[in-house]
C-alpha cells in the first residue's frame, strides 16, 4: 500500500505565538475546512511558564459549536455565562455547548501559577448539525475515571468521544463523532479501523508511522475512507484520532464564531460588540473585543 493509498490530505500547521506558549492550529485551513464535525484544531505547548504566570484568556463569545478541551499536563480553569465553573486536568474533557451563544475563560488556576503552570493539551471544537446550531448553551465535564480505555501491544488509548475499539465514551455529541488520546510505548502499535465517515490522525508528541510510513508531528494526517491501517511507534508517541460523519452542508468560521448561515456570524458580531451576550459570572470584568483582522477564519 503507497502512502497516497492512506492519505488523502495533510495538513500543516499555521502556529502562533501567544507570549511564553505556543499554539498549532492545522483546522480550519485553506486545504481543509473539517474532518468530520471537528472544524477547529489546536494544539497548546507543551510550555512551562514561570512561576507567577499563567494563561488568561479574558472571557469570549461563542455560537452554533461545541468546543473540546483535553489536557496533557497542566490544569485550566473554566467559568461560562451560564454559571459552571470547572478545572480541568489531564485525561479529563470539558465539552461546552455554545448554541445559540455562550461566554466564557480560561485561565490558569492559583495553584499552577505559584508552582509555574506546565501547559499541553489539545482543544478542537465541533460543528453542530443545522438542527442543534440554536440549541440552549450547556457544559459538561467528564472525568478522567469516566472515560474509557483500552490496551493492546504497547498502547493505551482513551476514548474521549463516541465509539472506538469496542467501547463508548459518555460524553455527549451531537453528530456521529470519534475522538480519542493514543500513547504508544516504545515498539507500541494499534489498530485504525475504518468505521467512520472521516478520520485524521495528529502526532502532538514523539513519532509514529502508519503501516511504515513516517508521520510528521503537528501534521494533521486525513485518511482515505475504508482504509484500515496500523499506527506504531519506534521510540513513544502521543496521538490523537478523530472525525467523525461528512457533514453535507458547509460551515463558516470567523473570529470564534462557526455558523451554517454567514449572516447568523454577521449578526453574533453585532451583538458582541453591544454589549448583548450574557457575562461571565465571577469574571465580568474584562473581554476580548472584536478583532479588525481574525486569526481564525474559513476559506470558502
Amino acid at each position: 500500500m503507497t502512502n497516497d493509498d492512506l492519505i488523502l490530505q495533510t495538513i500543516t500547521p499555521v502556529t502562533h505565538d501567544l507570549g511564553g506558549f505556543k499554539v498549532h492550529r492545522t483546522l480550519p485551513s485553506r486545504p481543509r475546512t473539517m474532518v468530520g464535525p471537528f472544524i477547529f484544531f489546536d494544539q497548546m505547548g507543551p510550555a512551562r511558564l514561570s512561576v507567577g504566570e499563567g494563561i488568561d484568556v479574558r472571557p469570549h463569545p461563542h455560537i452554533n459549536l461545541a468546543t473540546v478541551t483535553y489536557l496533557f499536563e497542566g490544569a485550566i480553569a473554566h467559568r461560562d455565562s451560564v454559571g459552571s465553573v470547572a478545572v480541568i486536568e489531564p485525561g479529563a474533557v470539558n465539552l461546552m455547548t455554545a448554541g445559540h451563544g455562550i461566554v466564557h475563560s480560561e485561565r490558569s488556576p492559583s495553584a499552577e501559577r505559584a508552582v509555574g503552570p506546565e501547559l499541553s493539551g489539545i482543544q478542537t471544537w465541533l460543528a453542530l448539525p443545522e438542527a442543534d446550531e440554536e440549541i440552549d448553551p450547556a457544559f459538561e465535564h467528564v472525568a478522567r475515571a469516566d472515560l474509557p480505555t483500552v490496551e493492546t501491544a504497547g498502547a493505551r488509548a482513551r476514548v474521549v468521544m463516541g465509539s472506538l475499539w469496542g467501547v463508548t465514551a459518555p460524553t455527549t455529541t451531537y453528530a456521529e463523532t470519534i475522538y480519542a488520546d493514543i500513547v504508544l510505548d516504545p515498539g507500541g502499535s494499534i489498530p485504525i479501523d475504518a468505521a467512520a465517515d472521516e478520520r485524521a490522525i495528529y502526532i502532538a508528541l514523539g513519532e509514529a508511522t502508519l503501516d511504515g510510513m513516517p508521520l510528521d508531528p503537528m501534521t494533521l494526517y486525513v485518511l482515505r475512507p475504508g482504509i484500515a491501517a496500523t499506527l506504531r511507534s519506534a521510540t513513544g508517541a502521543r496521538a490523537m484520532l478523530c472525525g467523525g460523519e461528512a457533514f453535507t452542508t458547509p460551515r463558516h468560521v470567523w473570529w470564534n464564531f462557526v455558523s451554517s448561515r454567514q449572516d447568523r456570524i454577521a449578526e453574533a458580531k453585532r451583538a458582541w460588540t453591544a454589549g448583548e451576550f450574557a457575562k461571565v459570572p465571577g469574571d465580568d470584568q474584562e473581554w476580548i473585543p472584536i478583532p479588525a483582522v481574525p486569526k481564525t477564519v474559513s476559506y470558502p
